[in-house]
């Protein structure tokens, strides 16, 4: 017998799993209830870290990959633990 849950979930959680789901061929129901039998069988839920870095992590790789190329910040190498102390001292 089928029953309905009704949950509240961001505008913009649900027009992506939708999408999601339809991209992949599936209803969203239908994804939805593959995960709760996977709670159920499971008894834990895995939260993921997201494929693509966000907006924010993007633009701060983008200012270091610059610095890297142009040499900036960006401390020597160090062949030992006192000259990497002095270096550290210093700053």
């Amino acid at each position: 017998m089928k029953t309905i849950i009704n949950i509240k979930a961001d505008r913009e959680v649900k027009d992506g799993a939708m999408r999601t789901a339809e991209q992949i061929g599936l209803p969203l129901s239908t994804v939805i209830n593959a995960f709760l039998k996977k709670f159920i069988s499971d008894q834990s839920i895995t939260f993921t870290a997201p494929s693509k870095p966000s907006s924010n992590l993007k633009r701060i790789l983008k200012a270091a990959e610059k610095d890297l190329r142009n040499g900036k910040n960006l401390s020597p190498l160090f062949t030992n633990m006192e000259k990497m102390d002095r270096y550290l001292a210093n700053l």
